[in-house]
Parts: structure tokens; C-alpha cells; sequence
């Protein structure tokens, strides 16, 4: 690393003027003259300083140099310039933790690191994120690795497209960018369940993150396919990969001290040889640490504690900030978070003035296209929304916010070469009106595109016999029986999460977490009741991990007696369900009053090369978008967000087919702008 910086002017000791050993008045000049009280006074200072200096120095020894002479903060230069992937031969000893540094071949090295999830971007954009990374002065990219997505059916493992994960680090390590990986089992990562396939709920007795043996052995069958596809990527075999985290936040869940030593060996057995770390917040560093791994933190505002709290655990460790939280995500209902720039990097700063890594999280959020959004419960249950934006550096279509120029002139000040330029960012385009000519109902479509299950009591999502056994992961569900009478309808709390109800069709009401009961009125003969049940999102962190099903997970009853004989129908939306969608037949042109549950078609034309765009739906009430096939994710009006993300390259030139699945109220017209809108703003403090 490079010399600290100081004041111009102020000598420093050992320069002209300013004998720098022995005893008496050179250092001092003038103390020696005064009187005894005075002399004592100004002895006992120079002590606690010094002692000050001494506790500084032990819990963080890499400190940069501090001016006494003009009682400024001198931050060091770090000058990783040469340690690069590309640069970087003869490796032998890989990423290493002594006196409290991190080093690199037996030469120091900090983490500048930065989370984006390949998940969440569309492959084409990849390299561009990246590069915007490595602009930004950061010098190793993080990311996740979600289960349900490489193995959503059970024993088939996909690592191709969007989720060639190889790929992905191999584009990272030619940008130039180290790379820690978080491979799970379970991530968080506001995604649903953390990131665990849903298929693991069929076993009644399943208990996720700890030894049970259905969990273990269904970890082992992923591991044996994942880990293979890392190994030769890892340094000491040539390739970026520095880190490996073991799992993720065990400490905020911890039900099985047995558990991690697990996850640790499932790791090692398989050939992963580079550092090992694990990450909490403060609240979960007691129990989320195992025995041979680096112990990280994770906060947004930083307590000089929580430094303290990490060294006496680790003593002589480096510290690393594995998440600092850039944004905050937001929920359906709510605002729009937004965290201040100036904050932000100030804390950054902080950060690397106390000598310890930083990972920001996140860089680049991305989206949560299709049903893959996660959910918090705690006092009440809240799903989050469709864009995954996170008021991080870069917006959720990866362009420019002043947090990435004010951290770009922060690293810029601090590292020892110039950054690379900033790459262009792609012009976006407003498509202007699309009207939705076409229409089809739910009712419609549900005799000819969907075989029902037929069922004596409700069977939740995971445990329907379909796609292959594997259950219904994402989506709606609709049970259909018939009712003998009218009376009171009630859930008993076994809905999840929401439903629209239904009598011959006609829909009378909705339940949900917090609406249990309805009336249901007297009529002649019997009646047909439709339950549209959604999957809103499952949760991805707390203790109710395990109470993840979906759809009805038990009995809902009229007047008391529990309804049997259910036609129920999985409603996931697949693309082979909106391909043979498509081409069904008696599509005809939108009423006047079109109501939901029904799909709505029109077409979006491209004249020139294709464009990122937003998607606005005002006037439309819930529901979701699949354009060219891809699903974009959900969009409902109660908000914070207003727009969807429309990658340019889902879209070609010329016609490109808008289906909308509308659940109650349609509008008639979509609107194509070049700008997003994700609602009111709420700062976080």
C-alpha cells in the first residue's frame, strides 16, 4: 500500500525542524520551562494518547496514519492496481487473514467488494453491470446462488442461460473482479424462501436449516452438482474466486448447533479450498460463527461496538463488512425506501478508515421477475414488490445514481491508479400507449388448458401431484366445490396468502391474513364456490421458514362443517401454459366492462433496435405481465411501485406480444415510458 496522505505544510516528526528521538524539549518545546502542575497536566495527556493509540492500534491494526500535527484524519491509500485476476501467477497461498489484513500472495489486500445477483439480471446485461462495478473502484463482486432456481424440480439440475453460473464468474474475472461466493443452501436475499426449492415442504416433518435428515440429504444431491461447478474457478486453481461463505445469517435463525459444521464440511469435502466466512448482523454473531471460518458483519448504520464486538472474537482478524446495506427493500403497501448518498459513503469512508473490507449491498439490485419475490412476517405478513431497485448504486435497470459518482470520487481519492471510465449507459424508450385489443376469461380458458385435480380435503401447492410429482411452486391456485346452503364462511387462518372468492363465478369477496370470515348468502340449490388463491411470496428470513406452504393448507369451513370434494387447479403460468394461452381460440375483443380474473392481449411495436422500457398500468388493479412469453413480475395498485422493467433484450423488432392476467379490475390501455417510478419515498434514518 502507498504512503498516508497529510496537510501540506505540516511537518511531521523526524523532518527539519522537528527532532524526532531522545528526551528533553525537541519534541515539546517550551514543556520543560513550565511549572510542575502544568508539566503533569500535559505528561498525563501525552500518556492517554499514547494508550489511546495503543488500543486503537490492537483492535485495528490496519488504521491509517493519523496528523497529530494538524488533528485531521489522513486516510491511507490502498493501491491494488496489479492485483487483478489476470495479473496475478504463480498462485500458491490464495486469501489469507494475519495480523489483521487480509493479504494476497503475502501482500496486503483490502475487499472492495460489491453485491449483484445474476438471477436477477438478464444475461446480456451482465458484462455492462460488471463493468460499471469495476469503474465504481471496486475490486470483487459477490453474489448468491439460489436453489430454487438450478434445481426447481428434484434431481434436475440447470446451469445453462440466465443461470450458467460459470459463465458469470468467469465474465467477472475478465472485467477484473475477484469474487466471493455465497452459495447457500439457504441465502435470504429478500427471494422467495431464501432461495430453498419449495419441494422440500412435502415432507410434513421437513425441518430447513438443520440436520433433519430430508434436509441434509437433499443439501448433499445439490451440493454434489453445484460444487463441481465452482471448483476449478476457485484461486489456488487459477481462478477468481477468493471466498466462500458458508450459508448465510445462520445466527439469526439458529436451531441446530450442529448445523453450520455441517454446511462447513458439505463445502470442504467437496473440494472448496479458499477462505471460508460467514455473515450476521450483530444480533446473530454469537451463534451464526463456526469454527474455521472468518465471522462477517452486516449493518447499515455502523456502530464502532459492533468492531469492537467482532475483535474480541477474533483477535487479530481482519475485518470484513460483508453486507452493507446501500437501500433497503420495499413491501406492497408501503413506501418506496430511499437511503442518503452522503451517508452512505460517509460510512463507507469509515469503514476503510478503520482498516476493515466492505461489501455493498447491493450494487445493483436487479428485479424479482416472475413469482420470485420473497416476504417478511413478523407481526403481519408483507410481500415484497416485483423491482429489487434497493435504492442501490445503480438503478434496477443499471443506470447511474449519484451514489455510484459521490463512492466513484471516494475511491478515486483513495486507490494508488486511475479508474476506468464509466461505461455509456444504455438510452431507454418510450413505447407511448398499448391497448390491450383482446380478451379471454379465467372461466374460459380453465376446461381446455388446465386438467384439475380432483381431491376429498384441500391439498396445499407443494403437495399437488404435478410437474412431475414436484408439487406447485409459484403462482395461483383454484379450489372448486360446491356449497348445499348460504351461511358463514371461515378460513380458520389456512389461507395463503390471498383469496379471491367466487359463487358461480361471480365474485363476493376476499380473504386474507387478516380477513377470515364472510357471509355467504342464502340461494336456491346448490352453488359452485371458487377460491383463486395466490402464492403472494413465501418468506425468506425468520423463524417461519418452515411454515412456508402455500395455496389451502388445511380445512375452511360453512357453518362450522369443514367443505370436501375439491376440483383444484394449478395455475402456475409456466411458459408452456402461456404458449398454448397463445393459441387458444376464442380470444374476442375486450368488453367495456372487463372485469378479472381474466388475460388481456395487445402488442407493443418496435420500429427500430430494441430498448429498456417501463411498463405503467394505471388503471389496472393486480396482477401480472408476460411479454414475448417472459414473465416481469407482479403489479398491484396499492403500490409503492408503479412501473415494470421491460429489458430491451426480451423485446425484437417489430410486433411483441403484452398478455396481462388481471385478477379483478382491468384497465384498457398499458403505457410504455422511458422513465420508472417505484412510488413515494421513505428515507431510511
Amino acid at each position: 500500500m502507498g504512503g498516508a496522505r497529510v496537510r501540506s505544510g505540516a511537518p511531521m516528526v523526524g523532518e527539519a525542524g522537528v527532532p524526532g528521538n531522545g528526551a528533553g524539549p525537541g519534541l515539546f518545546p517550551g514543556m520543560w520551562s513550565c511549572g510542575g502542575r502544568r508539566r503533569r497536566r500535559i505528561l498525563g495527556a501525552v500518556f492517554l494518547v499514547l494508550m489511546a493509540a495503543v488500543v486503537v492500534r490492537r483492535y485495528y491494526p490496519c488504521l491509517p496514519v493519523v496528523s497529530e500535527a494538524c488533528g485531521d484524519e489522513v486516510l491511507q491509500r490502498l493501491n491494488f492496481t496489479d492485483m487483478v485476476p489476470v495479473r496475478m501467477r504463480g498462485r500458491v497461498l490464495g486469501l489469507q487473514a494475519k495480523n489483521g489484513q487480509f493479504l494476497l500472495e503475502e501482500r496486503p489486500f483490502r475487499i472492495l467488494g460489491g453485491s449483484l445477483h445474476y438471477f436477477r439480471i438478464p444475461r446480456e446485461y451482465w458484462e455492462d453491470r460488471l463493468m460499471k462495478m469495476k469503474a465504481c473502484g471496486l475490486n470483487t463482486v459477490t453474489t448468491y446462488v439460489p436453489w430454487n432456481l438450478h434445481e426447481a424440480i428434484r434431481g434436475k439440475f440447470d446451469f445453462s442461460g440466465n443461470l450458467d453460473l460459470q459463465a458469470f464468474i468467469k465474465m467477472a474475472e475478465e472485467v477484473g473482479l475477484w469474487v466471493i461466493l455465497r452459495p447457500g443452501p439457504y441465502i435470504c436475499s429478500e427471494w422467495d424462501l431464501g432461495g430453498l426449492p419449495s419441494w422440500l415442504l412435502q415432507d410434513p416433518e421437513m425441518q430447513l436449516r438443520t440436520t433433519y435428515r430430508g434436509f441434509t440429504e437433499a443439501v448433499d444431491s445439490y451440493f454434489d452438482h453445484l460444487i463441481p461447478q465452482v471448483v476449478s474457478l476457485q484461486y489456488k486453481y487459477g481462478g477468481p474466486i477468493i471466498a466462500v461463505q458458508v450459508e448465510n445469517e445462520y445466527g439469526s435463525y439458529a436451531q441446530d448447533p450442529s448445523y453450520m459444521t455441517y454446511i462447513k464440511m458439505a463445502l470442504t469435502s467437496r473440494k472448496i479450498v479458499e477462505m471460508l466466512m460467514t455473515s450476521d448482523n450483530h444480533d446473530g454473531l454469537a451463534s451464526g460463527t463456526v469454527e474455521g471460518a472468518l465471522a462477517t458483519i452486516n449493518f447499515q448504520k455502523l456502530d464502532a461496538a459492533i468492531m469492537v464486538f467482532l475483535n474480541a472474537d477474533q483477535h487479530k482478524m481482519p475485518k470484513m463488512v460483508m453486507e452493507y446495506w446501500t437501500g433497503w427493500f420495499d413491501s406492497w403497501g408501503e413506501l418506496h425506501h430511499v437511503f442518503d448518498a452522503d451517508v452512505m459513503v460517509q460510512t463507507v469512508a469509515k469503514v476503510i478508515k478503520m482498516g476493515a473490507s466492505i461489501n455493498l449491498y447491493m450494487f445493483h439490485g436487479g428485479t424479482n421477475f416472475g413469482f420470485l419475490n420473497g416476504a417478511q412476517h413478523f407481526n403481519e405478513y408483507k410481500a415484497t414488490i416485483t423491482s429489487y431497485d434497493y435504492d442501490a448504486i445503480l438503478t434496477e435497470s443499471g443506470d447511474y445514481t449519484p451514489k455510484f459518482f459521490k463512492l466513484r470520487q471516494f475511491f478515486t481519492d483513495i486507490l494508488g491508479g486511475p479508474l476506468p471510465e464509466p461505461p455509456v449507459i444504455s438510452s431507454k424508450a418510450s413505447y407511448g400507449a398499448i391497448l390491450m385489443q383482446q380478451y379471454v376469461s379465467l372461466w374460459e380458458v380453465l376446461p381446455s388448458l388446465v386438467k384439475p385435480v380432483r381431491s376429498e380435503n384441500p391439498v396445499n401447492m407443494e403437495n399437488l401431484p404435478v410437474n412431475d410429482g414436484n408439487g406447485q411452486a409459484f403462482g395461483y391456485t383454484l379450489y372448486e366445490t360446491i356449497l348445499p346452503q348460504g351461511g358463514a364462511l371461515h378460513t380458520h387462518d389456512h389461507i395463503r396468502d390471498r383469496a379471491q372468492m367466487f359463487l358461480n363465478k361471480r365474485y363476493f369477496g376476499l380473504l386474507d391474513y387478516s380477513t377470515q370470515e364472510l357471509t355467504i348468502p342464502d340461494g336456491q340449490g346448490y352453488r359452485q364456490l371458487q377460491l383463486l388463491v395466490e402464492n403472494c411470496g413465501r418468506v425468506n428470513y425468520g423463524e417461519h421458514l418452515n411454515d412456508q406452504r402455500k395455496g389451502l393448507i388445511g380445512d375452511i369451513s360453512l357453518n362450522k362443517t369443514p367443505l370436501r370434494n375439491f376440483k383444484i387447479y394449478n395455475l402456475e403460468m409456466k411458459p408452456s401454459f402461456m404458449e398454448s394461452l397463445r393459441g387458444f381460440t376464442p380470444w374476442s375483443a375486450v368488453p367495456d366492462s372487463a372485469v378479472g380474473p381474466a388475460f388481456f392481449r395487445g402488442t407493443l411495436q418496435v420500429q427500430h433496435l430494441p430498448r429498456d422500457t417501463f411498463l405503467k398500468l394505471e388503471g389496472w388493479e393486480k396482477g401480472v405481465v408476460f411479454v414475448n412469453g417472459q414473465n416481469l413480475g407482479r403489479y398491484w395498485n396499492i403500490g409503492p411501485q408503479e412501473t415494470l422493467f421491460l429489458p430491451g433484450t426480451w423485446l425484437q423488432e417489430g410486433h411483441n406480444e403484452i398478455i396481462i392476467f388481471e385478477e379483478h379490475a382491468a384497465g384498457r390501455i398499458i403505457q410504455s415510458t422511458d422513465l420508472p417510478f417505484l412510488g413515494k419515498i421513505q428515507y431510511v434514518s
